[in-house]
């Protein structure tokens, strides 16, 4: 994890770098005077060589300042746990939904194999993976915004208008981060599911005499579902870099919003931060996938000295 995390701070912080534009005089204006910015430019460190910079800022982190936003004038830590409560609320509704319609939907088309509502899943599969994430926001906000008026389009709600205001604010920009990770997770089952229903132990089960469905939830489901963890863990790294369109389109104030704004404002600092908690939270969820295998097959599990 940790050389992972330095190569993810190594590499957006040359990105940022590249980006053209000086950030002095972005924040500071096109009629700000050469004194003024050189000033600026020193008082921010940008004066020196990369790689000095490179050190301080790492060298900082380390301490636990992720330095202070040059739009906001505020430490990044603050901005950033100001907003993350909105993006994995946000992120885990979209995996709840993908998880929850995804597997089911997996598992009838495996064991409806070639039927028509396997092909029909499967195309609805593909067209969930194909699908951008803009385009499924601006159609579900005319569908059931424009058209049938029946949830809100932007903003988060208000918790004194009760619990429904909040929860209907996050409905449809949940579907649209969820509905590329529901292709993914119902065509991995599915594929999962036909593999290990091919298997000798799956005829043996069927041949004693036991119920479709119990040989379907004790024996088939939970080897199946080994790969299927392991995608369901990478999809979230995925929404949350997907919350950034998301957060765009139906105005929710996270941290995908608070990163296009940095972006175009060249606050590197801010930026620099956001992907390194990302990249974090998508590494220890990575880490409790790989606890969930041992949980799932007690193979691994007994492999390294477990009960």
């Amino acid at each position: 994890m940790i050389p992972t995390l330095f190569f993810v701070l190594l590499v957006i912080f040359l990105l940022m770098k590249l980006i053209p534009g000086d950030p002095a005089i972005v924040l500071l204006g096109p009629e700000a005077s050469p004194s003024d910015i050189a000033s600026f430019r020193e008082e921010l460190g940008l004066n020196k060589p990369l790689l000095v910079q490179f050190a301080t800022y790492v060298g900082n982190i380390l301490k636990g300042d992720l330095g202070r936003s040059m739009i906001y004038r505020q430490d990044v830590l603050s901005l950033i746990l100001e907003r993350l409560p909105t993006t994995l609320t946000l992120s885990l509704c979209a995996l709840s939904l993908a998880i929850a319609l995804g597997v089911p939907l997996g598992i009838f088309s495996a064991i409806r194999h070639n039927s028509f509502w396997d092909f029909f899943i499967t195309v609805l599969a593909l067209i969930g993976v194909s699908a951008p994430i803009f385009w499924v926001g601006m159609i579900l906000i005319v569908v059931f915004v424009l058209h049938l008026g029946w949830l809100p389009s932007v903003g988060l709600g208000s918790w004194e208008k009760g619990v429904w205001d909040v929860f209907s604010h996050f409905i449809l920009p949940s579907f649209a981060l969820a509905f590329q990770s529901l292709g993914t997770i119902a065509r991995f089952t599915r594929s999962s599911m036909l593999e290990v229903l091919r298997q000798d132990y799956i005829r043996t089960a069927h041949s004693k005499g036991l119920k479709a469905r119990l040989v379907l939830g004790r024996h088939a489901l939970r080897n199946a579902l080994i790969p299927v963890v392991t995608v369901a863990g990478l999809q979230l790294g995925h929404l949350l870099a997907g919350a950034v369109l998301t957060e765009s389109i139906f105005a929710l104030p996270g941290l995908g919003k608070l990163m296009v704004d940095a972006i175009m404002r060249r606050d590197f600092l801010l930026v620099q931060g956001e992907v390194l908690i990302i990249a974090v939270l998508y590494l220890f969820v990575n880490f409790f996938v790989d606890l969930l295998y041992a949980l799932l097959n007690p193979k691994i599990r007994k492999s390294f000295g477990g009960a």
